[in-house]
């Protein structure tokens, strides 16, 4: 596990410097809406609703929608004044008996780890809370936004459960009618709970609905059964652009050779020709293939260079072999005389 945030337990005048690590995750099953003829994700566009336009991130705002429909948009500035804080401090603010709180006001649950210098004050603070039989209701921020939370021991291991606020527990707007209960049936009901009654262990209980979901995705799997697609929208536009920087390059080195490109290139706008061209943006298109051309004239420069430098090579050789031969008559003359 990875940390998530550090900070210090603090009651009285003990400190206990810990780590926050994050203590569930879902594992529920997950669907996405895809296009059922290809299996293509469908996307969202970002579109206004009122001028029906789609909307840069960058234009994107926070706005509060009022009980009357009103839209009260906030910016930065206002972001800025509102209540936050950023402090590392888990304070307690009173022990409370463990019965005294409502489980629905549980939301999410953090291990606290102790850093070394804080093992024994986290040990001490562990077995007070056990022998008590007490929750420490504590105050933290997180997300730079101050929650309330309790500290309560789990297998030997501290643990932090934010709390909901209490106005965001509902309250039931419907009565109950049971109508007339009689002994008889509260006395078989008891039975019923004593013929069940056992002790809690959350090993005997599976998620069958996941394990279904993944043991019919293994079988279209192994039928062949899967939409072929594409990994990255962005990744292919890659390719098909070097592929045709590529083109470019090769076009260009055919023209500085003085060779013709081929008959399906023309058919593209190259950067040098004046078709098509509005003077917005194209400027850049244009330079490319002109620095790429000069590479190529030098490349082609310094071939010619090359060969210029063999070809005397040749010919003094050839000179050499001219002047053995004239030595060689001349000797034969000598002798004949």
């Amino acid at each position: 596990m990875r940390a998530i945030w550090k900070g210090a337990v603090s009651f009285g005048l003990v400190s206990v410097p810990v780590k926050l690590y994050a203590a569930t995750e879902s594992h529920d099953v997950s669907f996405r809406q895809v296009h059922a003829k290809d299996g293509g994700r469908i996307k969202y566009q970002r579109v206004c609703s009122v001028d029906g336009e789609e909307v840069p991130y960058s234009e994107i705002a926070k706005g509060y929608e009022t009980e009357d429909g009103e839209m009260v948009v906030l910016d930065e500035d206002d972001l800025s004044e509102l209540p936050s804080t950023s402090s590392r401090e888990i304070a307690v603010e009173k022990f409370v008996p463990s019965d005294q709180i409502d489980p629905m006001l549980f939301e999410k649950s953090y291990y606290l780890e102790p850093e070394k210098s804080g093992a024994k004050p986290y040990a001490l603070l562990r077995q007070a809370l056990l022998e008590a039989d007490r929750m420490a209701v504590v105050t933290v921020a997180l997300r730079q936004r101050t929650t309330v939370a309790v500290l309560r021991v789990r297998d030997d291991v501290i643990v932090l459960q934010t709390m909901m606020w209490p106005d965001e527990v509902r309250t039931p707007d419907f009565n109950v009618e049971t109508g007339e209960v009689k002994d008889a049936e509260v006395k078989m009901a008891r039975m019923l709970v004593e013929t069940l009654a056992g002790d809690f262990d959350p090993s005997e209980f599976e998620d069958d609905y996941a394990e279904a979901v993944e043991a019919m995705v293994k079988a279209k799997i192994e039928g062949g059964e899967v939409k072929r697609t594409p990994t990255s929208t962005k990744s292919s536009g890659e390719v098909v652009d070097l592929l045709a920087a590529l083109q470019r390059s090769v076009d260009a080195a055919k023209t500085a050779r003085g060779e013709a490109p081929r008959a399906s290139d023309l058919d593209e706008p190259q950067g040098d020709s004046d078709a098509g061209s509005d003077g917005d943006g194209d400027d850049e298109a244009e330079e490319k293939p002109a620095k790429k051309t000069a590479a190529a004239k030098k490349s082609s420069s310094a071939a010619k260079k090359s060969t210029a430098k063999k070809a005397p090579a040749k010919k003094t050789a050839a000179k050499k072999s001219t002047a053995k031969k004239s030595t060689t008559k001349k000797a034969a003359a000598k002798k004949a005389s």
